[in-house]
């Protein structure tokens, strides 16, 4: 062992004694300065205008452009120039024959001249380190064990680098060969695991050998055994290599006894590399400061809950407009969106079957006219250059399941001891399910889904249609991500007076009834609450007579009037206000609702009043504004434009309850009820607006979590990162990029032209 140091040692010096070494650290210095400063110069300006955002550690050193992302994409380049003359100089020059004839063990060699390029490798990394205590000087509450993260994975992985190159040298007396070959082979390793794709095989053997794709990981703040054995295993193979080739120069061995040695060696490695990766003997450590790599809590203790295997098997639809999102090609990129799901539970297995059928896809059937199903999939499938014998026809998948009422979409199934959901991508921008949509869809296999029933028959809101004042979007919706069906609901409708109440549900919403109730239908209704059914009562000011009977029975009523708000952009009905305090805390202090942005929208809403029959605790959930609201009692014509206050139509000033919520204990639990003046909250047309951020989804979202005690939705939410306040002027940007690729580097091609001179003239 002391010899191999003593090799690092002098090799080690050599390395410096060369102007190479030199540059490639002052380059290396310059770029990871320029793209770190040219980050933060961005990020400042950002500050400047208002527009701060939390984590922005991650956004400084990985994502798509952060430090470490983009020194990992050229980190291949620096090492050809460094590891071409480790081997190929003693070779060429013939030095070689003095170590072959020398007691000194080949191993000891190659090991130190390795060892000296992880000296080296160290001092790159330093570069980097320095970034990170600027960081933490300049950015509040900065996550340091984040970049710790990321510099031990791009040391492993030049580390890994370093060893490929070492055996490129070995094996040419030229160090330019070994330099280009070294380029060429690091280069193909960094690119290999975008090839071949489509090919089952293929695609994991690339996925193996692409070094790069490990260090990503490390990058994004997981550090993993898998990963760790992996980059060890890489070293200990390629450095193994050149011990195996040199010894093949020294010793006069048949060629089967040295191909046997490489084969063995090669075997070992891949043998280590299957065993260390298996799901379940495989550790993680998650160095973000919100532990963003790790599933939350909630979703830990529903896979806690499974006693036996999920099977998740995806069905994807050539002729679908989501099908490259699941297509062979992205087979890799998909299994490693389930990634953080295989750690908790490695029993899950994924299963993936390519089938083509009608289904909505207006641009595709639009522009091929005239062709039918078969032949449309051949045309799709000679496009993309796939074999069509490779798709299940429409007689193959109605043999496997049924898939018309999903629209044939391209979906998930997730099968769990004899039952079964559908797992679903959605038509917004992010496409896929995250965590929330995934662990909805497994809780609702390990537990009973919460169930909602909707009351109709007297014109009440529909769930069933997307006409502006229904409620299919936020119900039933298949393709809505935040729809009551994805989030773990079993949605149902109910005719009063034909269907009973089903004593099992969650929550029983009256939205907006066109008709008044029948006797009957009323003690239906009041039967419910009396035996501590939750119940969502929504109406409307202009409709209040229909509902009010019922609100009765509580000892609430929707008085008479319509609450205007002043507003210079938004007609005078369209109210916007935040929730109360009470409303805050009664529905979990849940930390969406803090963004001081964040508001209701209500329109054409009245207030509540009441006392609940002195049963019920009332919390008033969503208030009027007394500085820009008013109540107005008269009636109102559609022409109104601006809400002006005029006395002579009894308008009130005052802070109004739009609404309320009530509780009491009622046989050991909290009966919960919900009382809205206004019943487009939870609307299509609502939760569709886009000409203002209205948060009516997360408040309807809230609302049925809290009737259902928390049970659904599936709480994923993390701590908030506090690591969004930059404390630097653009002046000491300038100051700092100045230092950092400029000073820094400068002084130390200073250091190094006298120490050549000092050198020379010795």
């Amino acid at each position: 062992m002391k010899l191999t140091f003593r090799i690092a040692k002098l090799e080690l010096s050599n390395l410096f004694y060369s102007p190479v070494a030199w540059v490639v650290l002052v380059i290396f210095m310059v770029q990871s300065g320029w793209e770190f400063t040219s980050l933060l110069e961005r990020f400042e300006r950002a500050q400047q205008l208002g527009m701060n955002r939390s984590g922005m550690t991650h956004s400084l050193f990985a994502g798509f452009s952060g430090v470490f992302t983009k020194m990992q994409e050229n980190l291949y380049l620096y090492i050809p120039l460094l590891t071409m003359g480790l081997i190929s100089r003693e070779t060429g020059s013939g030095s070689i024959k003095l170590v072959y004839s020398s007691p000194v063990k080949l191993s000891a060699v190659v090991w130190g001249k390795y060892l000296a390029m992880v000296f080296y490798c160290l001092l790159l990394m330093c570069c980097l380190v320095i970034l990170g205590i600027v960081t933490s000087f300049i950015l509040k509450d900065t996550d340091l064990s984040f970049i710790c993260s990321g510099i031990i994975g791009l040391f492993l992985l030049i580390c890994a680098y370093s060893a490929i190159g070492l055996l490129m040298s070995s094996l040419t007396t030229y160090q330019v060969v070994a330099a280009i070959s070294t380029l060429a082979l690091l280069g193909g390793l960094n690119y290999v695991g975008k090839l071949w794709q489509d090919m089952d095989f293929i695609r994991d053997l690339t996925y193996f050998l692409s070094i790069s794709g490990r260090a990503e990981n490390f990058v994004e703040g997981l550090i993993t055994s898998r990963d760790v054995f992996y980059f060890i295993i890489v070293i200990l193979l390629f450095v193994g290599l050149t011990i195996l080739k040199l010894r093949a120069g020294k010793e006069s061995k048949p060629l089967l006894v040295k191909v046997s040695r490489y084969a063995a060696l090669v075997v070992c490695a891949l043998l280590a590399g299957y065993a260390t990766s298996r799901p379940g003997i495989v550790v993680y450590k998650d160095m973000t400061a919100n532990n963003n790599r790790t599933l939350t809590k909630g979703s830990q203790d529903v896979l806690r809950q499974m006693k036996s295997p999920l099977t998740i098997t995806a069905y994807v639809n050539l002729l679908d407009a989501n099908y490259f999102s699941l297509a062979p090609i992205f087979r890799n990129s998909d299994l490693e969106r389930f990634d953080k799901y295989f750690r908790f539970r490695p029993d899950i297995r994924m299963k993936y079957i390519y089938y083509y059928d009608s289904t909505s896809n207006p641009d595709l059937y639009g522009r091929n006219k005239g062709l039918n199903t078969a032949q449309l999939a051949k045309r799709v499938a000679s496009s993309y250059k796939l074999d069509i014998n490779d798709f299940l026809t429409p007689a193959q998948i109605h043999k496997k399941i049924d898939l018309s009422g999903e629209g044939n979409r391209t979906l998930r199934l997730l099968e769990y001891n004899g039952k079964s959901t559908f797992l679903r991508i959605y038509e917004d921008l992010m496409r896929q399910p995250e965590e929330k949509e995934i662990t909805a869809a497994i809780k609702r296999l390990v537990t009973e889904p919460a169930k909602v029933a909707f009351v109709t028959g007297q014109n009440e809101r529909s769930i069933k249609r997307m006409a502006d004042n229904d409620y299919k979007l936020s119900t039933i919706e298949k393709t809505f991500r935040h729809a009551l069906l994805n989030q773990g609901f079993s949605v149902q409708e109910i005719y009063l007076g034909k269907d009973s109440i089903p004593s099992d549900i969650a929550v029983l919403v009256i939205a907006d009834p066109g008709m008044p109730y029948s006797p009957e239908q009323l003690q239906q209704v009041t039967t419910f609450i009396n035996g501590g059914g939750n119940v969502l009562i929504a109406g409307e000011p202009s409709r209040r007579e229909y509902i009010n009977p019922l609100l009765a029975t509580l000892g609430m009523s929707i008085e008479p009037g319509t609450i205007l708000q002043k507003s210079e952009d938004m007609a005078p009905r369209f109210i916007q206000s935040a929730l109360s305090a009470p409303g805050l805390k009664l529905l979990g202090n849940s930390p969406a609702f803090r963004q001081d942005d964040i508001v209701i929208g209500f329109s054409g809403t009245g207030s509540i009043s009441g006392n609940a029959n002195n049963a019920y605790h009332i919390t008033p959930l969503i208030v009027s504004n007394t500085a820009n609201t008013f109540k107005r009692i008269a009636p109102i014509d559609d022409s109104l434009r601006t809400a002006i206050f005029r006395p002579e139509l009894n308008d009130a000033r005052g802070a109004f309850p739009m609404t309320v919520a009530l509780t009491r204990e009622h046989n050991g639990r909290q009966q919960r009820i919900i009382v809205s003046a206004d019943a487009d909250f939870m609307s299509n047309a609502e939760l569709l607006r886009n000409n203002i951020r209205t948060a009516n989804f997360l408040f309807t979202t809230e609302l049925f979590r809290w009737f259902t005690y928390g049970l659904f939705p599936v709480d994923t939410s993390r701590p908030p990162l506090t690591d969004s306040d930059l404390r630097i002027s653009a002046t000491g940007v300038s100051y700092l990029k100045t230092g950092l690729v400029g000073l820094l580097p400068a002084l130390i091609v200073a250091g190094v032209v006298i120490m050549m001179i000092r050198r020379k003239r010795r």
